[in-house]
């Protein structure tokens, strides 16, 4: 059954945004997850996983804008355990870094922070004003885009610092590390609207 409510005048253009920032993310995803392999940083490693993930969110949310309130709300919760994926393989990438602590080059570290940050402050921004329409599903798009501006920042302060004050490994850790704990509280949070959605739907 399909859910009819004066929220569905925004189902087209919320479907044709949550498309384009799909595709922003996927191009973004290849680009960080190249130079993150090859300069070794844990941080934009962890950034280029969370540009998959926020890929995978927007196309599943362009796909189940139809639904009903009850399967979007289990989507929802869905979707938050697919937020957890990016902080467990940081947490991975990280533990190896500490067996093998060489610091990555600052540059291209920051630079592609600058670059991401860019775009995912226009996905953020696009998705801005749809964050409360369809509940968990736009909200998690949202917290993901938000999320990832504030990761961004920390990447490009992680790089400076170990370009002119520490040249060492833990910075990036430390920044990677905290990306994984962001997803988490923002997984937390989309468990938590789909959790009411449902039982509201019930």
């Amino acid at each position: 059954m399909i859910d009819s409510t004066p929220q569905d005048m925004y189902q087209p253009a919320l479907r044709r945004m949550v498309l384009i920032v799909a595709v922003l993310n996927f191009v973004c995803f290849g680009v960080e997850f190249a130079i993150a392999r090859a300069i070794g940083a844990v941080s934009l490693f962890a950034d280029s996983i969370d540009f998959l993930e926020d890929t995978s969110v927007n196309l599943l949310i362009s796909l189940a804008l139809a639904w009903s309130v009850r399967a979007r709300a289990r989507l929802g919760m869905a979707l938050a355990l697919v937020l957890l994926v990016p902080g467990l393989a940081t947490l991975w990438t990280a533990w190896s870094k500490v067996h093998q602590p060489l610091a990555p080059s600052p540059v291209p570290l920051t630079l592609a922070g600058v670059g991401a940050l860019v775009i995912n402050l226009i996905c953020a921004m696009m998705l801005a004003k749809f964050r409360h329409h369809r509940g968990s599903l736009t909200k998690a798009a949202f917290l993901s885009a938000r999320n990832d501006v504030y990761a961004n920042i920390a990447i490009i302060a992680g790089g400076l610092v170990t370009a002119l004050a520490w040249r060492s490994a833990w910075p990036d850790l430390i920044v990677g590390i905290g990306i994984a704990m962001m997803n988490a509280d923002a997984a937390h949070e989309i468990s938590e609207v789909a959790r009411e959605e449902h039982r509201a739907a019930s």
